[in-house]
């Protein structure tokens, strides 16, 4: 069964007029359920995160800092977020929303999160409407408990992974593969294992040849045991944030390029949602919701 991480939490209150659309992670699941696609009992709610998976990835002083709501006016701003005890519940809930699909994916072969994908959040500060890193975080839950011994990160999203690159720079046993704007944010990139930075407007087919050209090779050379996949679809022609090329049916083919390839390989896939920008929520869903689809047609 394909299991999905959702939380009202999820769909936190922003200003109006703030860029971050948290509308999606309420039309998401409706669209699903309305579909077919999926039924009720393939979602659970997560709880919060214990603290020590978030300090085995996370500074100590962040953290503390993030809980009493301490942070800077520069800091806060970074983060791109109004900071409020609200907002860092949502993203502990979301956390443990990650880690829990991640345990279904080992049971069942692949889940998902239907918010996550937060790699912009470094060791000791967040950035780019990241507090904190969900794939790191599940990524040395799933070491720390023996779960799997190696771990690919393959970070699809139109921005570079940098938190996630930061803190696993010394980690040997997660490799960081980001595909991504070679101009666009964050413009001081950080060195993850693989950067593929792309030019702007990037058409699918030019897309589709890198990915494929590099997926199946790195899969080989390194020999996961499991794969996080930022699915990001902030890759599209229409994202206002994005500078890329993809039409929809380009970032379904992505989708489906890196969930054969864990099918193909047996290797349990974890898939987080990561941004998606564009002036029209329903491109933004329908493409997020491409994802859940072939989740559903390959593993299911």
């Amino acid at each position: 069964m394909l299991k999905i991480a959702w939380s009202p939490l999820y769909c936190h209150p922003l200003p109006a007029g703030h860029r971050f659309p948290m509308e999606k992670y309420n039309i998401l699941p409706e669209q699903l359920l309305y579909e077919g696609t999926v039924q009720g009992d393939n979602f659970f709610s997560p709880d919060l995160l214990d603290d020590q998976w978030i300090l085995n990835t996370h500074k100590s002083y962040y953290v503390e800092k993030l809980k009493s709501l301490s942070l800077s006016k520069s800091e806060i701003r970074k983060t791109g977020f109004p900071l409020s005890e609200g907002l860092v519940q949502r993203e502990i809930h979301i956390m443990q929303g990650s880690v829990q699909a991640a345990l279904f994916a080992l049971e069942f072969g692949i889940a998902m999160n239907i918010a996550g994908g937060t790699h912009h959040a470094f060791s000791d500060r967040g950035e780019g409407f990241c507090l904190l890193n969900d794939i790191a975080i599940t990524a040395n839950y799933l070491l720390d408990n023996r779960l799997a011994k190696k771990i690919l990160v393959v970070d699809l999203d139109v921005h570079q992974g940098n938190g996630t690159a930061e803190i696993f720079q010394y980690e040997e046993r997660v490799f960081t593969f980001s595909m991504h704007g070679a101009g666009n944010y964050p413009m001081q990139k950080e060195k993850s294992d693989l950067d593929l930075g792309l030019p702007d407007r990037i058409d699918d087919n030019s897309y589709l040849k890198l990915l494929e050209d590099n997926l199946e090779p790195l899969i080989d050379r390194f020999e996961p045991e499991f794969i996080i996949y930022q699915s990001g679809v902030d890759v599209l022609a229409s994202d206002k944030l994005g500078r890329l090329g993809l039409s929809i049916q380009g970032c379904k083919e992505r989708d489906k390029k890196v969930i054969l390839s864990a099918k193909r390989h047996q290797i349990p896939i974890m898939c987080c949602m990561g941004g998606g920008y564009s002036e029209k929520i329903s491109q933004i869903v329908e493409a997020h919701a491409n994802t859940y689809r072939l989740a559903q047609e390959i593993f299911f």
